[in-house]
């Protein structure tokens, strides 16, 4: 059985790499479409990697970020990023209608007070300015799947300081949470389904609301686009009135 799981997981971090390939790649695609956005706020920055792809396909020039952890916020920083070192879970630090997009990457479901974060997203937006939430899917056929077989969905699994929890077959089933900064960050608090994370950003007055699969396991990842309520990885884009 320990075999097996270890064949599994090292099949199943190549199809999590792949799919949030997909994913990165649909958020870029969002951003051109709607091109020019000459500013650019990225909520959980890291190391400012992924904001330099955000920002050249939204055509931005003032970029700036929100990272909770100094040391990846320092990384940012050097990479010509303007970086606020803030927790996420409060008031962001800028003012009202600053930003011509706001994205966040793998960011809204590690925090419990989602209607404050689209709350804060929408205010720093600029009328007109886009807004894209991309975020693991609690309704993607493994996690229905894992509930099936009366298990911890697998985006659910790290809900625990320690440790994965609940679903042998998690790729961090035997970890601590060590590949984050710290186990507490790395934690999910709230996964949302398509409809329900579409429902939000409408219920916080985003409108043109379009959604974007990522990742389907076991299919090719064009069934992703054909069916996003289902995929491994799902992103929100809309816009503010």
């Amino acid at each position: 059985m320990a075999a097996l799981r270890h064949q599994y997981r090292a099949v199943a971090q190549r199809a999590f790499e792949h799919a949030m390939g997909q994913n990165n790649e649909n958020i870029m695609r969002a951003l051109r479409d709607r091109a020019p956005l000459p500013s650019l706020l990225d909520l959980g920055c890291d190391d400012g990697e992924r904001t330099l792809l955000w920002a050249q396909a939204a055509q931005a020039r003032d970029i700036h970020g929100v990272e909770v952890v100094p040391s990846r916020a320092a990384l940012a920083e050097q990479r010509g990023i303007n970086v606020a070192t803030a927790d996420l879970a409060g008031a962001f630090p800028f003012e009202d209608r600053s930003f011509d997009a706001v994205v966040s990457n793998q960011v809204i479901e590690h925090l419990f007070d989602t209607d404050l974060f689209l709350a804060e997203a929408f205010r720093v937006l600029k009328p007109g300015g886009a807004v894209v939430t991309s975020t693991e899917n609690l309704a993607s056929w493994h996690n229905v799947g894992a509930l099936l077989l009366g298990w911890q969905p697998f985006s659910l699994t790290n809900v625990s300081e320690k440790g994965a929890i609940g679903n042998p077959f998690g790729i961090w089933a035997d970890g601590d949470g060590s590949g984050a900064p710290d186990p507490v960050t790395w934690q999910h608090r709230r996964v949302f389904a398509a409809r329900g994370l579409l429902a939000l950003h409408g219920a916080h007055g985003f409108e043109a609301l379009e959604l974007l699969g990522a990742g389907y396991y076991p299919l090719p990842r064009r069934v992703a686009e054909w069916n996003p309520a289902h995929a491994a990885f799902i992103s929100v884009t809309g816009r503010r009135p």
